[in-house]
């Protein structure tokens, strides 16, 4: 008996070995046949992403099932020109798309048996703290990148010494600066810089500078320096981030006119579209053509002040004759209409109802930390500041600084 068993078995191991041979050549010859085809595209101008879609020459029925499967997972108001997608085709019907406008914003569309299923892709994000410092040479945006980090962290910096530094006029070679800066990271690739908590800028013209963030009681943050006083002033230095002086206050030869007349503000030459800050809160004066002096708008602030700011290619969001605007509230877009020879910002500014020349005015600060809050600002500006000088002590000891610690 043991020995017809052991004959009966050798069969059913050969038919069970040519079995799953077969299923294996089936299973490859299956794999064979599969074709598939990937494309990658991007949303050109007036186009929506169902038009996108149609012209890759994805069949009508499938650009129907991926709008729909995207319904209530992406707002399709918010596509923009440049934004990536790709297809995943099999044996020319769709098995995947992805759409991409950012690191963090991604959206994708899989099939699941005779259906498909939209979502959006989850990408895990760490705020972190880090220390940023720059030494400039040439300018802020090169210290940037000598650096290491996103240019970005430039206009960040440029943000905060906004009422103290004009980073086109005030920046000398050698100048250092310093921040204590939130930082969002994805797999070690840092997506986006957040608050700037603490900075210093130690520079050749404008001197040493130190300021640190607060959150007020009424959810409000400012900035203050280190006894209390309010980094802010009532007037900012300049009306854009970033901009160079190409005329200044006083008399000139007029390209335009070809004679000498006063030039009653100052020029500051920018491209077409770069937003132009209020210099400090106001009431709307008017905004409109005004001629010569193109698109403008005229803000009325406190104490007899009065800021102008001409040439203007298009107004900012709810700007009209009679509102209020608030200190760094985009206000306008720079441009090169009226009576202009190229792309700039002509800002003007009078006292009482006379002309006087911006750059030389110096401006009161804003109101100090209320006296009950001086204790618990000293102690967590003393934090921020340890932070921020670890860096230094541990170059001077000549041993790598500890990281600051993650911020849940």
């Amino acid at each position: 008996m043991q020995q017809s068993s052991t004959l009966l078995s050798a069969p059913m191991k050969t038919a069970s070995l040519l079995c799953l041979a077969a299923l294996a050549a089936a299973s490859t010859s299956e794999a064979a046949t599969q074709q598939y085809d990937i494309k990658n595209r991007r949303i050109e101008p007036r186009q929506t992403l169902a038009g996108a879609l149609h012209d890759a020459q994805l069949p009508d029925a499938q650009v129907e099932a991926v709008i729909a499967a995207l319904e209530g997972v992406f707002d399709f108001r918010k596509s923009r020109v440049g934004d990536q997608f790709r297809l995943v085709m099999r044996n020319g019907e769709l098995d995947f798309f992805d759409y991409r406008q950012s690191t963090v914003d991604e959206w994708q569309v899989r099939r699941d048996g005779e259906k498909y299923v939209g979502s959006k892709r989850s990408i895990e994000v760490e705020k972190q703290v880090s220390v940023v410092s720059l030494e400039i040479n040439t300018s802020l945006y090169e210290a940037t990148l000598a650096a290491g980090e996103d240019p970005s962290i430039g206009l960040v910096l440029s943000d905060v010494f906004a009422w103290d530094i004009d980073f086109y006029r005030d920046v000398r070679k050698g100048d250092r600066a310093k921040a204590l800066v939130e930082k969002f990271v994805s797999k070690g690739r840092v997506l986006r810089y957040g608050e700037v908590l603490a900075a210093t800028y130690e520079g050749g013209l404008v001197g040493n500078k130190r300021v640190f963030r607060y959150l007020l009681p009424n959810g409000e943050a400012n900035f203050f320096q280190e006894d209390g006083a309010s980094a802010k002033k009532t007037f900012l230095k300049s009306p854009l981030k970033y901009a160079h002086v190409t005329s200044s206050f006083g008399s000139r030869f007029h390209p335009v006119l070809q004679y000498v007349k006063n030039h009653n503000g100052v020029d500051y030459g920018t491209p077409i579209g770069t937003p132009v800050w209020a210099v400090a809160d106001g009431t709307v004066v008017s905004a409109g053509n005004a001629g010569a002096a193109g698109n403008m708008v005229v803000l009325r602030h406190s104490n007899g002040m009065e800021t102008q700011y001409m040439h203007l290619s298009r107004f900012g969001d709810g700007v009209r004759s009679g509102t209020r605007v608030r200190q760094k509230q985009v206000i306008a877009y720079s441009g090169n209409t009226g009576r202009s020879t190229g792309p700039h910002l002509h800002f003007g500014l009078k006292r009482n109802g006379t002309y006087a020349n911006p750059l030389t005015q110096k401006f009161p600060r804003a109101d100090p930390l209320p006296k009950e809050l001086t204790g618990d600002f000293l102690a967590k500006a003393h934090d921020m500041a340890q932070q921020l000088d670890a860096v230094s002590v541990a170059a001077v000891a000549g041993q790598a600084a500890p990281p600051p610690p993650a911020v849940k």
